[in-house]
């Protein structure tokens, strides 16, 4: 099996749409109510509105809201001086800082930010560059 797309499920569709395209530059390949596609990226990634998914399937697991932090987006730099700017531009735009880059125990540079839901994401450079 392949993947072909990750689906990001969330009770906070508007302000979750907003970061993905306003912050992390994704564009808008397809949108329906409560549901967007993104182009641009290796695999097709898209936002779902949990009810939307409580509505389609009847899981129950969506009926609670998540908590926690449950995925993550790695997006690779080709130096440090481009990750230190990538990142203080995301800060800039209203990502949410976790912990700010610096050269980690497996040897990348990276540098840790969170969109709404507080999904924590990374910026990474391989310890080479």
């Amino acid at each position: 099996m392949k993947i072909n797309m990750l689906g990001v499920f969330t009770d906070r569709f508007a302000e979750m749409k907003r970061f993905y395209v306003d912050v992390l530059g994704f564009e808008v390949l397809e949108e329906l109510e409560k549901y967007v596609e993104f182009s641009g990226q290796p695999v097709r990634v898209a936002l779902c509105e949990r009810s939307v998914m409580q509505d389609v399937t009847g899981d129950a697991a969506f009926e609670r809201p998540a908590t926690g932090s449950t995925l993550e987006f790695a997006f690779e730099c080709g130096t440090r001086e481009e990750l230190d700017e990538r990142y203080n531009g995301l800060l800039a735009a209203g990502a949410r800082e976790v912990k700010r880059p610096s050269v980690m125990p497996w040897g990348q540079y990276a540098g840790f930010f969170a969109d709404p839901d507080g999904n924590v994401h990374e910026l990474f450079v391989h310890a080479s560059n």
